[in-house]
């Protein structure tokens, strides 16, 4: 067990299926007597510190359920966050809390040893790199990070960013964590649909350059203004979310970034966004947000209907240069959709069914399941986008949209798509992209210009147009809808609206949860591997996606309120998760012999529909639900519309193929 790859097979194979389906409930921790904020394992993993509205920091001992230590910070508000020091023999804990202060503890003789009292709100989220072993960073709702050296006889710290020089004074820093892999990056998460990651050296760099720059007697004064260097900052959103933002600004829904962290091989970025949900970015492959451009030329309705098309790749395809779909020029090899083989088909017809069914969420697991086998089979990616536009969650629209493009990218004349795509544009508010779009598709299939889908979609778009002209705000375009959604204009810089603009979008999106009532709910990668997303809800369960698929396949109650925390452990199939009840609860797979759970949620679906609900209500209502009064608004009916079929849409849109 001591041999040198015994830790690491060890992480590669301790998350497997198997062990996540016997996930259970093995020990409560009872010593906290108020909310448990914050929970953080130190590099052995033999070691647990949690943080409390109680003002104090327990260390247990998780492996024996047992209290090492239990000190008071000095901290005279609840905590939010607490790190171990890197490189200190696990001697030096950090904490972070909302009486403003970063405390700093050693813990062989229970005290204090620094208080930093630079911030002016409330510390929400401590940082430390390996790399950096006497650094650690903060990130606090007076908009700024700061940079604190361990080394240094000062007890202050350096601003490294500041939030309001680009957001206005209004914007707070929620989060924030560095890369696993290369610690000069760090990434923040703050009020808004935007993620901001950061490369540390290069802030440093262009400092030290200004200090030594012969001029720097004047500019003193104006340093605190200067942007930062070009290609130190790159934004992340999901790509539906800037033109959502004034919707959900006058139903007070807020958007705010509540935990980022990176994988274990620091290639991904997830974000529990609060008021919405879970989003990962790949940071190798970028894609730019799904802005529309018009399909070209393409082949008759006879030819598409028989799958065969013979392209030169742009001229009569998508050309999507943005989203790295682009079919280069001279290009001629798509070819008739290939057979699926027979258990991909079978799982295609089970998805089919439970389409006919209405069970949309279902359908999509499914369809999912099939394109993570078959990730170039256009049929696929349209069918999932008609489940995605009749269950109508928060993001299914801009899903369903990516999906009939990257459908029109793999067959050109991918009938079903190109009419969804229209229907998607009206649904996300492009309305002259969307009839732009419509007039192409019935130029392309004029037996389809006539269709009950077609006529519906034509009248509600003009619709649409008539009602607009009246209304000055032009939304056409990604650009303009980008920076006007977020609100006061006159408080964002030049600066922050060219790297909005430049923004990635998500690779995949994680649904089910609830984020709406604490802005400390963390979403966190399970497994060495990265294979799952565990997330915290407002509903008191925590949800274990599969990464690949999206595709939900746990829920457990973690707790009798919110579930807040989830911190998996470095190196077993052990979670750590707590929340608003005053204990720390942990998981692992139970032994087979164990028949009765009664921590799982059997009926995830349900659950799920549930939180879209809750997530869609008005606040005051979700208030009293927290009081214990049922509403009937919030137990009745869909989220973001009704889940009934339009019996104008014709067959065009809504059956699979």
């Amino acid at each position: 067990l001591q041999e040198r790859g015994a830790l690491g097979f060890e992480r590669h194979y301790h998350v497997t299926d198997p062990f996540i389906r016997r996930l259970g409930l093995e020990a409560e921790l009872q010593g906290h007597s108020g909310c448990v904020n914050c929970l953080e394992w130190n590099e052995k993993g033999d070691l647990l510190a949690s943080g409390s509205d109680d003002q104090h920091t327990i260390v247990w001992d998780p492996l024996h359920h047992k209290k090492l230590l239990s000190m008071h910070t000095g901290h005279t508000a609840n905590i939010f966050s607490v790190k171990f020091l890197p490189h200190s023999g696990d001697r030096i804990l950090i904490t972070g809390a909302a009486d403003s202060k970063v405390h700093v503890h050693d813990l062989t003789v229970k005290e204090t040893v620094h208080m930093f009292g630079d911030h002016t709100n409330r510390v929400k989220r401590i940082a430390t790199a390996p790399m950096w072993p006497n650094t650690f960073w903060s990130a606090a709702e007076d908009g700024l990070i700061r940079q604190y050296d361990l080394r240094e006889n000062s007890k202050r710290s350096e601003v490294l960013i500041d939030l309001t020089e680009y957001c206005g004074q209004l914007v707070e820093a929620k989060c924030l964590t560095v890369n696993p892999q290369d610690n000069n990056y760090l990434a923040v998460g703050a009020s808004g649909p935007f993620v901001r990651l950061y490369d540390i050296r290069m802030i440093h760099n262009h400092r030290k350059s200004m200090k030594q720059s012969p001029s720097a007697g004047v500019h003193t004064f104006c340093d605190r203004q200067k942007p930062l260097p070009d290609g130190a900052a790159q934004y992340y959103v999901a790509g539906h979310l800037p033109v959502k933002l004034p919707d959900y600004n006058n139903r007070l829904r807020v958007l705010v970034a509540t935990y980022v962290t990176f994988s274990p091989d620091g290639t991904e970025l997830l974000v529990n966004m609060g008021g919405e949900q879970v989003y990962l970015f790949d940071l190798t492959y970028k894609q730019r947000p799904y802005t529309f451009l018009l399909p070209k030329k393409c082949h008759t309705s006879g030819e598409v209907q028989n799958g065969k098309t013979s392209t030169n790749g742009v001229s009569n395809g998508i050309h999507l240069h943005s989203n790295g779909f682009r079919l280069s020029e001279g290009r001629a090899h798509i070819s008739p959709q290939v057979e699926l083989p027979p258990y991909l088909e079978r799982i295609k017809q089970q998805a089919n069914e439970a389409f006919a069914c209405q069970l949309w969420t279902q359908a999509i697991q499914l369809y999912s399941k099939a394109v993570q086998k078959a990730p170039n089979n256009a049929m696929l990616y349209g069918n999932r986008a008609a489940a995605y536009m009749k269950r109508k969650w928060d993001g299914d629209h801009y899903d369903a949209l990516r999906d009939c493009l990257k459908a029109i990218s793999l067959n050109p004349c991918h009938l079903k798509a190109h009419f969804r795509l229209a229907r998607c544009l009206f649904e996300l508010k492009y309305v002259a992209e969307a009839l732009e779009c419509l007039d192409d598709f019935k130029g392309k299939f004029p037996e389809q210009a006539h269709s009950s889908a077609c006529d519906a979609l034509d009248r509600d778009i003009n619709a649409a147009l008539f009602s607009k002209s009246d209304n000055a705000e032009d939304k056409k375009g990604g650009g303009p809808i980008r920076l006007r959604a977020t609100g006061r204009k006159d408080s964002i810089s030049e600066d922050e609206m060219v790297l909005r603009e430049r923004s990635y979008d998500y690779k995949f999106r994680y649904c089910g949860h609830c984020n709406t009532t604490t802005d400390i709910k963390e979403a966190n990668f399970f497994g060495s591997n990265a294979q799952y997303i565990v997330s915290g809800s407002d509903d008191g369960s925590f949800f274990i996606w599969e990464k690949e698929t999206t595709n939900l396949v746990r829920v457990l109650q973690g707790d009798e309120s919110i579930v807040n925390c989830l911190q998996p452990h470095p190196s077993y199939c052990f979670l750590a998760t707590s929340g608003i009840d005053p204990v720390v609860r942990l998981w692992n797979p139970r032994p087979e012999s164990e028949t009765l759970n009664g921590r799982v949620v059997v009926d995830m679906e349900g659950a799920s529909q549930a939180n879209q609900r809750r997530m869609n209500a008005d606040p005051l209502e979700v208030m009293l639900l927290n009081m214990g009064y049922r509403i009937t608004g919030l137990t009745s009916g869909g989220a973001g519309g009704s889940d009934d079929e339009d019996s104008s849409e014709g067959q065009v849109q809504c059956r699979p193929s």
